[in-house]
């Protein structure tokens, strides 16, 4: 559906995207994340044709944005980081205003503006004026007119910024609910609202895509933890055992010893072997369980590379 081939945007000698690509298909909620200034916000904005790209192009359902701008943005509802409003407007009738630019013919106006109210929870609060909402309610206002014309793609920058607890989880419910029928992506710094909601996460860093992986894919195990006395002969133990290929000890508390196994097959499959060998020594056996790569973890392995690269 979305398509960016080696997108690049610069301002003088500053590279503030440097030459990103990927796709995304129908449906997804893809988690653009990276730290403030990392170059999200800039990718959005040529997503969405605000800002011309150096290089590179852009494709949406085989409109090229730069032939058919109009057309995709007709396609898309943007919810900028600081969404402007206009404070002396009531709720309704600045979505009543959207409405006529987004040109919502009359006889629509009132089902689409009744429905985004109640998606949004702001029926209670449509016909008071913006300037006098807390900026949790001005963020689901902004959040309101980016998805009131029904769009087929929905782009959020910080959705949850400013909301309490409350807000944050009916965001959540939300972005899930408009997934049902459109593709989401979601600019964010914070790793819980990747990890909340997103089937996929975009990794940006100093302008570049340092990974593109689907969610369940990083929470797979990829080494088996095994945890047990601490015997000389342990680690040449599980040397020996059937599927093991590589065998690592990592930090356990004093008198255990911590292993972290790999090999061709899935970590799971190693667990009734490896037990076997343990208990068949007569050694005990503290826990045995599938690592998982966190998100934050990975994370934090991109951040350390890119500081050892400057």
């Amino acid at each position: 559906m979305i398509h960016v081939d080696h997108l690049t945007r610069t301002y003088g000698p500053l590279i503030a995207v440097d030459d990103v690509s990927f796709s995304i298909g129908p449906g997804e909620i893809v988690g653009l994340l990276g730290h403030n200034g990392a170059g999200k916000t800039t990718i959005m904005k040529m997503m969405i044709g605000f800002l011309e790209p150096t290089k590179g192009t852009i494709k949406v359902n085989r409109l090229e944005m730069a032939t058919d701008r109009r057309a995709i943005q007709a396609m898309i509802g943007y919810l900028p980081e600081n969404c402007p409003l206009y404070p002396e407007m009531t709720v309704a009738g600045y979505l009543e205003y959207q409405a006529t630019l987004h040109g919502i013919g009359a006889g629509e106006v009132g089902r689409l503006l009744r429905n985004t109210l109640e998606r949004t929870a702001l029926v209670d609060k449509a016909g008071q004026s913006i300037g006098t909402l807390s900026r949790g309610y001005r963020q689901r206002v902004g959040v309101a007119q980016a998805i009131l014309h029904q769009p087929r793609i929905v782009i959020l920058d910080e959705p949850t910024n400013g909301l309490d607890p409350t807000q944050i989880q009916h965001m959540r419910d939300l972005i899930r609910e408009l997934a049902q029928e459109a593709t989401l992506i979601i600019s964010t710094h914070i790793l819980q609202e990747v990890q909340a909601v997103c089937d996929r996460v975009i990794i940006v860093q100093q302008g570049r895509k340092a990974l593109d992986a689907r969610l369940a894919e990083l929470r797979a195990g990829q080494r088996l933890l095994v945890e047990t006395e601490a015997r000389p002969d342990a680690l040449g133990l599980l040397s020996r055992v059937k599927g093991v290929a590589k065998v690592e000890q990592v930090p356990a508390i004093e008198g255990r010893a911590c292993f972290a196994l790999s090999g061709p097959c899935p970590a799971g499959e190693l667990a009734a072997p490896v037990a076997a060998a343990i208990v068949g020594r007569g050694w005990n056996l503290y826990s045995l369980s599938p690592e998982s790569r966190t998100l934050e973890n990975i994370f934090s392995e991109i951040n350390m590379t890119a500081g050892r690269e400057q």
